[in-house]
């Protein structure tokens, strides 16, 4: 399963980037895959241990935010781990070269 989220606090001002750099250590700190990207994070894994480490982001957040955004998308596809680098490497297959990073 693969899920990508966006979690900010609105009370903050314009930069964020402390806050979210909060949650990326929490995602590190899971082990699991992860990609960040500059609008959110894509992390893989299985239902119970995604939706831990969102809530864990989020209670870090809470602890002195008082407004927070969160987005969250899921992609499931049943019998199907590896889907982080694998859906990047199928597109790159089809274009017949790698993508810019």
């Amino acid at each position: 399963m693969l899920l990508e989220f966006t979690m900010y606090p609105t009370d903050k001002g314009e930069s964020v980037s402390e806050y979210v750099a909060r949650s990326i250590e929490i995602i590190n700190a899971s082990r699991l895959p992860y990609q960040l990207t500059p609008m959110g994070t894509i992390i893989e894994g299985e239902w119970d241990e995604l939706m831990a480490v969102v809530k864990k982001c989020h209670e870090r957040m809470n602890k002195d935010c008082n407004r927070i955004s969160c987005s969250i998308k899921i992609d499931w596809r049943k019998g199907k781990t590896g889907q982080l680098k694998q859906k990047i490497q199928s597109i790159e297959k089809r274009l017949g070269k790698p993508i810019s990073k």
